[in-house]
């Protein structure tokens, strides 16, 4: 099983009906550009983390029809039993390859509501048949990643492992989780193909049925220690948590004599703060004051925080239903909008999406999105246009009202954003290992958190930009 081994037909019919009807219409080569954004920052929050990108690439390296896939799309139909794709055009599928540019924000980057992700440019019918599958795989990681972010925040250092497999939303889902998790700041998985698909340290002791399993919680706490010695951390709460605590000190002793320790106990039942202050109590005096409480059990960073400011006594978490489904927002609404596309003399043709909605009214353009610093802190991120450019001392109207204009003449430094990743369907951009990607986005979480805490951060339409917005709005109604 492979997280990559995704097919072009991973998308919605629709994509492939217009990609006909632009084939047909002659229009399949016209240059486009798209952006992937999302309109509102997750979990009613300040920030997202970006991630997905390295499946992404992934998935366009080796997107191509195969002849099965040809086979499948040659045999649906018509309302009326015509074929619903003629054969010429399926023969045109089974020689397209990915031609795009496609610049991205680097993952693990905070990122914002209404700024895009990634900006493709290429032929009309490649960046349309993409756009359900880029959603797809950017969204998810996307909201997970932060998710665990906010998780890990938290808990204020304490090691925190993904344990959400069981509960994941089928295998894919609990791949792309475990990813997305250990990107976001988990420190392990207790997914063993998420550890051999991409490295990500693993974590597991035993369940309930193990001890289950055995005459007595003694007698199974006995057995574990002795056919895993140097993996002992123990469940205590299968029959009542402080007896399963001193069954675990007793067989750490027996760990002892035989020059081994105990590694943990877990917790996974009952009142978690006093529970662990009792256990913290009852380790230090037979002293195992160096031994770990994990918790687990429908945990999340509200939780956590309302533990810890009850004084709870856990310095690791184990996070599985919640943060693998983010249960309390289970999508995040990305979208994808075409803003550009070339007219058949090769000039640039600004599109937008109107709405009754203002948030819904996309923006028209090629872009790059520009982040300014002032003293070494991100202060504002400015939406520009490519051909349009940003001036010297630009200025910016803030996404949230468009009546507020920010100068920005007196910060410090930038940096744009959207990186090349593929440049005529060849890929330029540079590769990081998941580890550094994990590394990075920790560091940037928390550099956004000591500047912005709860804050709102802004995003802005640089003015060439707003006002080319305006102007097109106003022309098309």
């Amino acid at each position: 099983m492979s997280q990559f081994n995704y097919s072009p037909l991973l998308t919605d019919l629709y994509q492939l009906t217009m990609a006909y009807g632009y084939w047909k219409l002659n229009m399949h080569e016209r240059r486009a550009v798209f952006h992937l954004l999302f309109r509102n920052n997750p979990f009613k929050g300040n920030y997202a983390l970006c991630c997905g990108l390295d499946t992404v690439v992934a998935y366009l390296k080796q997107w191509q029809f195969q002849a099965d896939e040809l086979s499948y799309l040659e045999t649906l139909q018509n309302p009326n039993e015509t074929p619903l794709f003629s054969r010429a055009f399926l023969d045109y599928l089974a020689s397209l390859r990915f031609t795009c540019h496609l610049d991205a924000i680097p993952e693990g980057t905070v990122v914002f509501s209404h700024e895009p992700l990634i900006r493709i440019e290429g032929p009309l019918l490649q960046c349309q048949l993409l756009e359900s599958p880029l959603l797809n795989l950017m969204n998810f990681q996307t909201l997970i990643a932060t998710k665990a972010a906010r998780i890990c925040q938290a808990a204020q250092g304490d090691d925190v492992i993904e344990f959400g497999l069981r509960r994941a939303q089928g295998p894919d889902g609990a791949l792309s989780a475990s990813r997305a998790s250990y990107i976001g700041g988990c420190m392990a998985t207790s997914n063993t193909l998420a550890g051999k698909e991409y490295g990500i340290p693993l974590r597991g002791t035993h369940a309930h049925s193990w001890v289950t399993a055995f005459p007595s919680e003694l007698k199974a706490f006995e057995a574990y220690a002795a056919t895993m010695p140097h993996n002992a951390v123990l469940l205590v709460d299968t029959y009542g948590s402080l007896d399963g605590v001193v069954n675990a000190i007793k067989v750490g002793h027996q760990l002892r004599a035989a020059d081994h320790d105990l590694l943990g106990i877990r917790l996974d039942s009952g009142e978690m703060a006093s529970l662990s202050i009792q256990a913290r109590k009852l380790l230090d005096e037979a002293g195992f004051e160096d031994t770990p409480i994990l918790a687990s059990n429908a945990l999340d960073e509200s939780v956590i925080r309302d533990l810890k400011q009850q004084g709870a006594k856990i310095s690791a978490w184990g996070i599985g239903t919640n943060l693998v489904t983010s249960h309390d927002q289970p999508a995040l609404d990305g979208v994808y909008k075409l803003s550009a596309l070339q007219n058949e003399s090769g000039e640039w043709e600004y599109k937008l999406k109107l709405s009754d909605d203002p948030i819904k009214i996309s923006n028209p353009g090629r872009h790059q999105v520009r982040r300014f610093f002032y003293e070494d802190a991100y202060v504002i991120d400015v939406i520009y246009d490519l051909s349009l450019g940003i001036s010297d001392s630009p200025h910016a109207h803030c996404s949230a009202s468009h009546q507020e204009m920010k100068n920005l003449d007196n910060m410090d430094a930038f940096v744009d954003l959207l990186q090349p990743v593929f440049q005529d369907g060849q890929l330029i951009g540079k590769t990081s290992s998941i580890h550094t990607l994990r590394e990075q986005a920790m560091h940037a979480v928390n550099e956004f958190n000591l500047a912005h805490a709860d804050q709102p951060y802004p995003v802005a339409l640089e003015s060439h930009l707003f006002e080319l917005k305006q102007t097109l709005i106003s022309h098309s109604r």
